[in-house]
């Protein structure tokens, strides 16, 4: 059962015809409708990634809240946070890519060799590809989430093996000065996904922050994979939030924000009724997937 918000859902029930997808491409079907706007698995994906243009393009470097700053590319979120015993860099995307964040980084007034430990939401390559070239630029720690381990593994630009450095488990916390990070399993997307917590100050007051991992499904859900997303659907739900971002800029509305941002008055990333409008969305198409699941399996019974 969704909660917090009213959603208007149609499924379309359509026998799969491909057991899997990857990043590469997505299926058009189920379709759902929520808030009056229709999606597909393929037009959510598209929208996550944009075109190979989006995925390498600088976008503009900007402050977030408190001390978190915007440093990756148009469709791919990477984030630094600022402290005084050195920074926190989250998400390196694409290896291809780390030099754009270094120039973010620059243009924000900081230093890349200031980054003393590297996080990621998951396991794949346009969240966790730079890794190792990061870790060489700046000789900062890599901490990872258990269960996405032996997926690491397998990513390896150029040959190089991904750094791990630490690898932590549910509830887990980063610190690093005053800058408290809280890991928490939010597995499904990848087994190790990890949704990371923390607060920020603005004008004497702290806000929830939350890097969201993705929550989209697979074509085909595996009773394991059922269990993980119905356990981190809750999770997030729990999680307090003030400030919603993710690990690509679709998931809350980065370039709209930045925007306003950029218009002058109140931060429009602080934002708490969009806490709750992606997972909304995915859980959304996690249940049209399982019911279009369930429809193709009684048609061949």
């Amino acid at each position: 059962m969704l909660l917090k918000r009213k959603l208007c859902l149609a499924v379309t029930l359509i026998v799969m015809d491909s057991p899997a997808w990857s990043q590469g491409g997505a299926p058009n079907h189920p379709s759902i409708v929520v808030d009056g706007q229709t999606y597909t698995p393929n037009s959510i994906l598209t929208r996550n990634m944009g075109t190979a243009a989006d995925q390498a393009e600088q976008f503009p470097p900007h402050k977030i809240i408190g001390n978190i700053y915007y440093v990756g590319t148009k469709t791919l979120a990477s984030y630094l946070i600022v402290t005084p015993a050195g920074n926190v860099l989250v998400n390196t995307t694409y290896e291809a890519n780390v030099p754009t964040i270094a120039k973010s980084v620059a243009q924000l007034g900081f230093k890349f060799s200031d980054i003393k430990i590297i996080l990621g939401n998951h396991a794949h390559g346009d969240h966790m590809e730079g890794d190792a070239l990061a870790k060489q630029m700046t000789g900062a720690q890599v901490v990872v989430m258990a269960e996405d381990v032996p997926a690491l593994a397998h990513i390896k630009p150029g040959g190089k093996p991904h750094p791990i450095d630490r690898v932590i488990t549910d509830g887990d916390t980063v610190s690093l000065g005053a800058t408290i990070l809280t890991a928490h399993l939010t597995a499904g997307h990848t087994r190790g996904c990890t949704t990371w917590t923390t607060t920020a100050m603005e004008n004497g007051k702290s806000y929830n922050v939350v890097f969201g991992c993705s929550l989209r499904a697979p074509t085909v859900i595996t009773p394991e994979i059922e269990k993980e997303f119905n356990a981190s659907f809750k999770t997030v739900r729990a999680l307090p939030c003030d400030v919603q971002l993710g690990d690509h800029n679709s998931e809350y509305g980065m370039i709209d924000k930045h925007a306003r941002l950029a218009a002058g008055g109140s931060n429009p990333y602080i934002d708490k009724p969009s806490c709750s409008r992606e997972t909304d969305l995915e859980e959304a198409m996690f249940r049209a997937i399982l019911a279009e699941q369930a429809a193709a399996k009684g048609a061949t019974n």
